[in-house]
This record gives structure tokens, C-alpha cells and sequence, in this order.
């Protein structure tokens, strides 16, 4: 009896080893749009912005270009991280004199405050990553289930019956 006890046991937790190992085996899913948040803080405007990866998108004097921007499965955490370049308009004497490189790094979704680019004037922060080709399991998505027609079990009233 404690032998086919041990057995059991044996068996559930190479299961379990075999379902942790294949959820940590679930790699990033890439994705072709970041979503971002921005503050303007002379304005106190937070404006929210999608910029496609490796294109650029100005905000302010600012220039953001995600190089990429991956979600995890549900079972991970981060689930939502990018790789961004954040430039800043460089002037001198009041002309336009290129870029500089002010932020390059990973931003994460679920914590903006670790990885949120600031900047005395801008902050700029991860929101999400979004990929419009792709169909998101969502349960309210669902179609509607066809209704089943209604079998009448009693004789129903009818006007007749009640006025008697």
C-alpha cells in the first residue's frame, strides 16, 4: 500500500515539474505597436500615444522609438516590457542642433514607476504592447450561444382564462 502511495505521489509531482517546466518554457510574444503615456508637466496633460517598433514618434522635445515590445503569458511576471530609445531636440543659440540620447532601456508595463523615463519637463511610460492582428482571448468576446427553444410544460393563460 505505501509503495502504490509513493507512486502516486511520483506521478503528481512529475506533472507538476512537467507543467512548470513548459510554462517556463513559454517565450515572449512579440508585438508590432508600443503603447505609452506621456505628461507634460508644465501642462499637466497626460497624453497617450502608439508608436509602431523601430519607427519614432515625437512627444514635446522628445523622441520615442520602441525596439521592441514583448508580452508574456499570464503565468509570467512582467507580462508587458519594451526596449525603448528616448531622444531629446538639442538646441544652441536657439537653432535646432541634432538629438541626444537621454534613455535606453526596458520599460515595464505593470511597474511605470521602476522604468519610466523622466525628464524635468516630459515623462514618458510604458502602458501596453499591442499587435492588431492578433485575436485576444477574451471571454466577452464570445459569440452568444443560440438560445434553445422554450417547451411549453403548462397549459400557459390567456387572456380568456383570466378574465373568467
Amino acid at each position: 500500500m505505501t509503495a502504490r502511495r509513493c507512486n502516486r505521489w511520483g506521478a503528481a509531482v512529475l506533472l507538476a515539474g512537467l507543467w512548470a517546466a513548459t510554462a517556463a518554457l513559454a517565450g515572449p510574444v512579440e508585438n508590432p505597436i508600443a503603447r505609452f503615456n506621456g505628461l507634460d508637466k508644465i501642462t499637466g496633460r497626460i497624453t497617450a500615444f502608439s508608436v509602431p517598433i523601430n519607427k519614432t514618434r515625437r512627444f514635446g522635445a522628445l523622441f520615442i522609438t520602441p525596439r521592441a515590445c514583448h508580452t508574456r503569458p499570464e503565468t509570467e511576471e512582467p507580462r508587458t516590457m519594451a526596449f525603448v530609445e528616448v531622444d531629446i531636440r538639442r538646441t544652441r543659440n536657439g537653432r535646432q542642433d541634432g538629438r541626444r540620447r537621454i534613455f535606453t532601456g526596458w520599460m515595464n508595463a505593470e511597474s511605470p514607476g521602476l522604468n519610466a523615463m523622466e525628464h524635468p519637463i516630459f515623462d514618458v511610460w510604458l502602458t501596453g504592447c499591442h499587435d492588431p492582428n492578433r485575436k485576444r482571448e477574451d471571454p466577452l468576446d464570445t459569440p452568444p450561444q443560440p438560445q434553445a427553444e422554450e417547451t411549453p410544460s403548462a397549459p400557459r393563460a390567456t387572456d380568456d382564462d383570466t378574465a373568467r
